[in-house]
């Protein structure tokens, strides 16, 4: 029987059964986003290792995060509770999770036991909430603090300013680590748009660190659209999910799969 070498079928995706098609496309893609991390890196005279990508994994099955980890991608995102109780115990161990949706102070306790860094912080009540389940799990949180830096009504995430009038209250929580800041700008086609919210940030987090009197090292800013110029801006952790994984499943479809990854 004549073999096919994995060079000759990865440029024929056709010829290979579909687990095989997934890890070659993910390779793919994630080669691609990395190449293009370096190269943003290089236009703002920056490390190419001072940029982590997280790979926005919500809606996509274990099979493609085992895929992906295989890659060598370990760093996920999710952004519902309920999915991730239920996806992340059949994922290999070596993966590592942040929490990146809005969190209900109901789910905090989940959420301490599933993540290892909440990027959503975006009140003191949620904050203090936290660092009593911490306490409880006699353990701390890295969090991020979401900030809000268009005004949209339609989005979570702190006033700027409100954030620099509780940043002390917050930083005094014994369980809490405050690792830097996290926004979701308005959505643009363009993304140079996306350009002065990735600044404001920024900037934020420069005004923070002189309220604290120490460094705040993330910045987690940029997903698929926009990543190259957060990164220029100053973005640590990009979330980056349709340009690694493809389109999301629709939820129904999703269901009819998986019954247990509900919203």
């Amino acid at each position: 029987m004549q073999r096919v070498s994995l060079e000759k079928a990865t440029s024929n995706k056709k010829l290979l059964p579909p687990n095989l098609q997934t890890n070659c496309q993910l390779t793919e893609n994630l080669n691609s986003i990395q190449q293009r991390i370096r190269a943003a890196c290089e236009r703002a005279g920056r490390a190419p290792d001072s940029v982590t990508l997280l790979a926005v994994s919500k809606t996509h099955p274990p099979e493609t995060i085992r895929a992906a980890a295989d890659c060598g991608q370990v760093l996920f995102g999710e952004n519902k509770i309920q999915e991730a109780k239920a996806k992340i115990p059949l994922c290999p161990g070596k993966c590592r999770w942040h929490f990146i949706g809005h969190l209900q102070s109901n789910k905090v306790r989940d959420a301490v036991e599933l993540f290892q860094m909440i990027q959503s912080v975006d009140s003191l009540e949620l904050a203090r909430e936290i660092n009593k389940r911490c306490e409880q799990a006699a353990r701390k949180m890295p969090v991020l603090l979401e900030v809000n830096v268009a005004g949209e009504a339609s989005k979570f995430g702190y006033p700027p300013e409100k954030l620099l009038a509780e940043l002390q209250e917050l930083n005094a929580l014994p369980r809490i680590e405050i690792h830097g800041l996290m926004t979701v700008p308005p959505f643009v086609t363009d993304a140079e748009k996306a350009r002065p919210h990735f600044r404001r940030l920024r900037e934020l987090k420069e005004r923070a660190e002189a309220v604290l009197g120490a460094p705040l090292p993330q910045l987690s800013m940029g997903m698929s659209g926009d990543f190259e110029v957060a990164i220029e801006e100053g973005a640590t952790l990009v979330r980056i999910g349709t340009a690694l994984f493809g389109p999301r499943r629709k939820s129904a479809d999703r269901k009819a799969i998986e019954p247990g990854f509900e919203n």
